[in-house]
């Protein structure tokens, strides 16, 4: 598995990270209006990454690291999102990406992930609207002009295949409406669009590659009753294949787009193919994907004539042959390895493992390091699983990231629900000084890093 430009590093958010949520011009995301729970806190400071980044890529350095994918914020670039240009916010993240290249660190740039501009949200419900498709690939060619000489990686959307299950509703910035699976596939086939669109657009530059992303949903029928196959391997189909078909072969799968003609919304596959066939190169370079757990499905607990792509929702059951982490999330290294293989051998194009990781509760005494063995064991697992995907069965890797190896929010706001190597002294209630400090994991994966030979 040699290869000296093998990608290591870290992987976050703007919203999770940034802060500085009303300086410098920035306009309001959808995040950024909502309240701390007590389990949770709000979206304003994140973890100051805003004014501290150079802190962070040194310790992201300093470990050995290469490669940082961050998200570039759409309502710092663009305040309401369709009107006019944020200078500011421009340049902060042309000195972000000088800083990393400064380091000989590499940018991977998500432009979406989920912070849907606050305006927009309100006036056109988010991605169910074509008008906020359109002012999406404005503001990504906007940033791609800006960066396009400095950042060869981008991914148009953080998990975009996730419009196509419950959480698309919210990710998207639907903020009012049924949610009815017509407005589901409006969003997904929006999306698809959108990515189409900012596929061309990045081609148009000599050595740019763009990669469309997936969260990879490792799934096992929960019994051998043929039903619970069934079910299992449609909902994978809807779930993955669908969209990492598009990404791939600039086709989505046929199976799910019989299930859009029989369901009235042949006008969705038409205005898709509408756009597609007047673009020259939306094919991905390569496929990018997150990976955190696997699951079961149980066909008995899908209800009659529900869409196939919430079989996953409705069918999900524990597994009783894999150990659970303090939030439900099942550990399955093997089934790290299954995504990677199959993805490979399926689509032939080199796979990014842009997201991978573990979240539990920690705490700092304010001296004494923090020991998270069960994060050691988490990595070295998931790690020597992607190393058995190349090296046994042939599968090409381009790098691995690890989600949140900083401390940051989770994608729920829960600062408590800890993924980082590096602690970040903040709770969900109380900034406290912000300072950065390495645990135990920190150094396993720098002398890792030293080691391996990718």
């Amino acid at each position: 598995m040699e290869n000296s430009n093998f990608l290591w590093g870290n992987s976050v958010s703007s919203m999770q990270t940034e802060g500085a949520w009303d300086k410098d011009g920035k306009g309001p995301s959808v995040y950024d209006i909502r309240k701390a729970t007590p389990e949770t806190s709000d979206w304003k400071d994140g973890i100051d990454e805003y004014h501290r980044y150079e802190e962070d890529f040194d310790l992201m350095k300093n470990a050995g690291m290469n490669c940082y994918r961050f998200q570039v914020s759409w309502s710092r670039v663009i305040p309401t999102g369709d009107g006019s240009i944020n200078q500011k916010g421009l340049d902060y993240y042309e000195r972000f990406v000088d800083e990393l290249l400064k380091r000989d660190m590499i940018p991977v740039i998500c432009l979406y992930h989920f912070d849907m501009p606050l305006a927009l949200a309100k006036k056109y419900n988010g991605f169910v609207n074509d008008h906020v498709r359109n002012a999406f690939v404005r503001f990504s060619k906007i940033v791609i002009d800006k960066l396009a000489s400095k950042v060869k990686y981008w991914i148009p959307f953080n998990e975009q295949n996730c419009t196509m299950f419950e959480e698309g509703f919210q990710n998207s910035g639907y903020l009012q409406g049924d949610k009815t699976i017509e407005d589901q596939y409006k969003i997904a086939t929006n999306s698809l669009i959108a990515y189409a669109e900012v596929a061309d657009y990045v081609h148009k530059f000599d050595g740019l590659q763009i990669g469309g992303m997936v969260a990879y949903q490792e799934m096992y029928p929960n019994s051998t009753k043929p039903q619970d196959v069934m079910v299992t391997r449609k909902a994978n189909e809807f779930i993955n294949n669908d969209f990492l078909s598009f990404f791939a072969t600039e086709k989505r799968s046929a199976e799910v787009i019989r299930y859009m003609k029989n369901n009235g919304m042949s006008t969705l596959v038409h205005k898709l193919n509408q756009v597609t066939e007047k673009l020259t190169n939306i094919k991905s370079d390569f496929l990018a994907f997150s990976y955190y757990y696997s699951l079961v499905i149980d066909s008995t607990r899908i209800q009659q004539d529900v869409a196939p792509n919430y079989y996953m929702s409705q069918g999900k059951v524990l597994n009783s042959n894999l150990k659970t982490s303090e939030y439900g999330w099942q550990i399955d290294a093997d089934g790290f390895r299954n995504s990677i293989t199959e993805m490979s051998d399926r689509f032939g194009l080199p796979i990014f493992s842009v997201e991978n990781g573990i979240g539990a509760k920690e705490e700092w005494d304010g001296q004494n390091q923090i020991d998270d063995d069960y994060r050691i064991q988490y990595h070295k697992e998931h790690i020597q699983a992607m190393k058995n995907a190349v090296q046994i069965d042939g599968a090409q890797v381009m790098g691995y990231l690890g989600w949140g190896l900083i401390d940051i929010p989770s994608s729920a706001g829960n600062m408590e629900k800890r993924y980082g190597l590096v602690y970040v002294n903040r709770g969900n209630h109380e900034l406290r000084d912000l300072r950065r400090v390495p645990k135990k994991s920190y150094y396993w994966f720098k002398k890792m890093i030293a080691q391996e030979k990718f």
